[in-house]
């Protein structure tokens, strides 16, 4: 009797994900033949929510390592409202039970970020056969290194960072640029570091405009007519860091700052007198071909996976721990961020370059 394998990716897309669930196809079919099916999850947990699934035939997984975005389809549900019956009197984690036994699976693979690996873990302590695979470009889920998707970010922004610096030259303007990352800055501190960033201002490290304004000011004395703040999308002040958050985003909302960056750009200029203006590559960073460098890596996670499915090894996610394969107990991990430590290197390489981190 064949094997029968479910998949899905939730969450947000990212590239990476197409080159994974081909990893992991063409690793299960190499080593088990026609004594494995894989059964295709659309549009993430709601898809196992739902119902929505269909086997897939091996041809479909060919020619997809370099698709951006995923074949399976994805969509966001939220961790906190699994176990919330709402108006629809779903039941979430009882009919992802029901249709995992309907679609006669033996185990499931979750492709996804730390929402994802919650609602994972959380399968797997309702007894399904579950094993995690880690996707997201903000490079933030605990216990792994590095996650597909994040190295093609990285390119992405750095390039955008890279354009911005001909006509930020141009027009003598402090340019704020505001790159993803929510709770973790790793996505502004490494795109940040290859852009040539004058400023990088991370969530983990809350900035003191003062010291903002200082260092657009101290390279203007230098005779450099602009300067460039990489700023994560979750970077808040040290005021901010002293109140809850329900208090900082009313202050923004009644300000009229949508944004972290948006208020630091019009606080720049107040306190400097620079021209400045504000860049948001937004979704772009998620988009488009993956590199080589997470081909690669996409590839090591699925065919990894694959050989976990192989000898039943289950309730686990795979890693990257000092350059070797491997993997975590998803009850290790879930719920847990990994953020940019205060003794990380690359912050030591920024202040050795001279880049002011607020």
């Amino acid at each position: 009797m064949a094997i029968r394998v479910g998949i899905l990716t939730s969450g947000g897309d990212c590239p990476g994900l197409n080159a994974t669930l081909r990893g992991v196809a063409k690793a299960l079919y190499h080593r088990m033949g026609d004594k494995v099916e894989i059964v295709g999850i659309m549009n993430g947990y709601d898809g196992l929510i739902n119902g929505n699934y269909r086997e897939m035939s091996p041809d479909e997984f060919s020619g997809i390592l370099t698709v951006g975005g995923t074949i399976l389809g994805t969509k966001r549900t939220p961790f906190k409202k699994m176990r919330v019956v709402e108006d629809d009197k779903v039941d979430k984690v009882a009919a992802m039970k029901k249709n995992y036994r309907a679609a006669k699976l033996d185990c499931l693979l979750c492709l996804g970020g730390n929402g994802t690996h919650k609602t994972a873990n959380l399968l797997s302590q309702e007894g399904l056969n579950i094993i995690g695979l880690p996707k997201t470009i903000d490079n933030d889920i605990y216990g792994t290194d590095v996650t597909f998707g994040f190295h093609t970010a990285v390119d992405i922004a750095t390039e955008v960072i890279d354009r911005i610096h001909t006509t930020a030259g141009s027009h003598s303007r402090v340019m704020c640029i505001e790159i993803m990352g929510n709770k973790a800055g790793w996505l502004t501190l490494y795109s940040g570091i290859a852009g040539g960033a004058d400023i990088i201002l991370l969530p983990e490290l809350p900035y003191d405009i003062k010291k903002v304004a200082a260092a657009v000011e101290n390279r203007a004395k230098a005779g450099k007519n602009f300067s460039i703040l990489a700023v994560a999308e979750g970077a808040f002040s040290v005021e901010e860091a002293k109140m809850k958050r329900k208090e900082w985003t009313a202050r923004r909302a009644e300000a009229g700052y949508t944004t972290a960056t948006a208020r630091i750009a019009k606080q720049v200029e107040e306190l400097t007198g620079a021209e400045t203006r504000i860049c948001v590559p937004g979704h772009m960073q998620r988009g488009g071909s993956p590199s080589a460098y997470d081909r690669v890596l996409a590839t090591q996670f699925g065919s990894y996976a694959a050989g976990l499915v192989a000898d039943e090894h289950y309730g686990v996610t795979v890693a990257m721990v000092n350059r070797h394969v491997t993997a975590n107990p998803l009850a290790d991990i879930a719920g847990k961020t990994r953020g940019v430590p205060g003794d990380c290197d690359m912050l030591n390489v920024a202040r050795a370059m001279g880049i002011s981190l607020g």
